[in-house]
């Protein structure tokens, strides 16, 4: 296969990736302060998952540039068009790892993130509304995406000096949050099971709530009662979701397995959050056990990627 059909055929969810990793970092960011881990982990990752956005981004840009169809063709997807707001969020999730390395930078990269996401918004909800090819059957958890960058916004934005503007688009992706949290679940109990394919994205249910507990105690800063609704959903939501591990593991490796990992990781700093407002052991044991199982799953997506990628199993036209 050519490097160019390599390129025609990158998919935009290969950001999700990124996302991944940037959540990953954000957690042993959070285990230095609250569990005593070595701090020089989290430092070394957020320079390995920026070195990783960057290649990508210049990947999609070349697609933009030589395949544009190709491009057209994801923005007409119903599944692929919810992905294009994960470069945004990579954007806003390194700024937000980035804030006590190098303060300048992190707030750049999450003002352009910001302003991406606010755009991406925009043009996708007007996407749903006037396309008349979106179905019921069409709707899958990655339709949250949208609404999780927005949810982000303030973890950053509060520690640059922006609450206004934190509390706006926290606004905005708990509203839109809640809304397609209920067409989900009438898509999943009343109509056919998801496809394979994106079974994974399932996980993507504990994202909203997760990160929108550690998005709002950044803008609040004390632990309230819409607080322990959000982390206890999200709680819930995970252990839904683990005791479907069996279905998850029957399932043959694809790119929507990324869908697992930064959810997971946007649950473990939840919860040693929870603990730090707390005090409650059982949030400390937990948080720390579910840094390592996340390390280790995203270390394992990391090594089935390389594989699939090795194999010449990514970046080919679907079937």
């Amino acid at each position: 296969m050519s490097d160019q059909t390599r390129l025609q055929n990158l998919p935009i969810a290969f950001f999700a990736m990124v996302m991944g990793l940037s959540g990953l970092t954000l957690v042993w960011q959070k285990a230095g302060e609250v569990l005593g881990t070595p701090v020089v982990i989290g430092r070394g990752l957020v320079f390995v998952v920026s070195a990783l956005f960057a290649l990508l981004l210049i990947a999609y840009l070349l697609k933009a540039v030589r395949h544009p169809a190709a491009v057209r063709a994801e923005l007409d997807h119903p599944v692929k068009l919810s992905f294009f707001p994960t470069i945004s969020i990579s954007l806003i999730l390194i700024g937000t790892a980035l804030r006590h390395l190098m303060p300048m930078l992190s707030l750049w990269l999450w003002a352009l993130g910001t302003a991406l996401q606010l755009v991406l918004t925009i043009f996708i909800i007007n996407r749903w509304m006037h396309e008349g090819h979106f179905q019921v059957v069409h709707m899958n958890p990655a339709w949250f995406i949208p609404a999780v960058g927005n949810i982000l916004v303030p973890i950053a934005g509060v520690a640059h000096g922006y609450p206004s503007i934190s509390w706006f688009f926290f606004s905005i992706g708990v509203v839109f949050w809640v809304i397609l949290l209920t067409i989900v679940f009438y898509r999943v109990i009343f109509h056919d099971p998801l496809p394979g394919r994106l079974l994974p994205t399932l996980f993507i249910l504990i994202a909203p709530p997760a990160a929108g507990f550690i998005a709002y105690m950044a803008l609040v800063g004390e632990l309230d009662t819409f607080g322990r609704i959000m982390v206890n959903i999200a709680l819930f939501l995970t252990i839904l979701l683990v005791t479907q591990a069996r279905r998850f593991a029957a399932l043959d490796f694809a790119l929507s397995f990324w869908a697992y990992s930064f959810p997971l990781a946007a649950m473990t700093v939840a919860l040693m959050i929870y603990h730090e407002l707390t005090g409650t052991p059982w949030t400390l044991w937990l948080g720390g056990f579910m840094a390592a199982a996340t390390t280790a799953l995203i270390g394992w997506l990391v090594v089935l990627t390389g594989r699939a990628a090795s194999r010449g199993q990514i970046c080919v036209a679907e079937g």
